[in-house]
């Protein structure tokens, strides 16, 4: 169990907030096999703030979708603390976390995500905005530094937990990294020892095997499972099997892979309408078919899908023809 602030979580696998990925229904599908706690997509509060209705549809919650975490970015300390609020009050998350670690080039432009590593006194006043506008613990996401000149995670950390956050959660990569080498484990570690709050560990953890890893060296209290739950839900089991001291079990059979893929995207058409549905199938049945040998054929055909009509055939004839 991990406690964060007043909110208590039965296990200590987490799903990291994605930009595209973790919507509701990708959420619900984790949940299913076994991850503790989710996180939306990352919101941007400007936008939340002059009503965009993109952004709105990213805070749909449906029944089940908890506990839940909502991540919000921006770089200006009043609205940041205005959308918190405004974020609790349409979708009555369990934690809200503050973005600063996000590396895309636009919001590191714009003075987001983990450009703010670089500006912690600003960094600083955001906490303590979102912290008096909302009444759920505050959590924030950082990585190892912004470069490998300016490696600050522990002290960013420390003035995270004065400012008032509930959690932290370390990417063990710089911005400038991105998502390329190896992810730094010790830093985890450092800034576990460095802090009383909860530490959540980030990155490389493919398996459940690794999520077992990174909890081990790093003595984080919990591991965010980002890229590597990418058409895989079913490593949130597997980890916890290998917490509990079991063997890791092995994926289902592509049949039942595929099922869960055509249930993630009948699910989220329900949430956002068949197109948007659709076309982000593209990306995702591909996940799960990464490792799958003879599915170039029709990996080439997912990338023209158009319709639940496409998206149905062709799982069924995965589950034919492929094993």
């Amino acid at each position: 169990m991990v406690t964060i602030g007043t909110v208590s979580l039965e296990g200590r696998l987490f799903l990291a907030p994605m930009a595209g990925v973790t919507d509701a229904a990708f959420r619900l599908l984790c949940r299913r096999h076994g991850a503790a706690l989710c996180t939306t997509e990352m919101i941007s509060a400007k936008a939340l703030m002059y009503q965009d209705g993109k952004t709105r549809q990213l805070l749909l919650r449906p029944p089940g979708d908890g506990p839940l975490a909502v991540q919000i970015f921006g770089s200006d300390p009043p609205c940041m603390g205005e959308a918190a609020a405004r974020v609790v009050e349409l979708c009555r998350p369990e934690i809200v976390d503050i973005n600063m670690g996000c590396p895309v080039g636009k919001v590191v432009k714009a003075g987001d995500g983990s450009a703010l590593m670089r500006r912690p006194e600003l960094a600083r006043d955001i906490i303590e905005q979102v912290v008096r506008n909302v009444p759920v613990p505050v959590t924030v996401k950082f990585r190892k530094g912004f470069d490998k000149g300016s490696i600050n995670a522990v002290a960013f950390a420390q003035m995270c937990q004065e400012a008032g956050a509930s959690a932290v959660a370390v990417h063990g990569r710089t911005r400038v990294q991105m998502y390329a080498g190896q992810a730094d484990w010790d830093i985890i570690r450092q800034v576990k020892q460095a802090v009383t709050i909860p530490v959540f560990a980030n990155g490389d953890v493919w398996t459940g095997k690794d999520a077992e890893r990174i909890l081990r060296v790093t003595g984080a209290d919990a591991a965010l499972i980002g890229r590597g739950a990418f058409g895989n839900p079913w490593i949130f089991q597997q980890g916890n099997a290998v917490l509990a001291g079991l063997p890791e079990p092995p994926l289902p059979p592509l049949r039942q892979r595929m099922e869960a893929a055509l249930w993630q995207v009948e699910t989220a058409a329900g949430f956002k309408g068949e197109k948007i549905a659709v076309l982000e199938a593209r990306k995702q049945l591909c996940w799960y078919l990464r490792g799958v040998s003879q599915a170039r054929y029709y990996k080439q055909q997912i990338v023209a899908m158009n319709t639940l009509e496409d998206v149905r055939r062709i799982v069924r004839a995965v589950q034919k023809d492929l094993r």
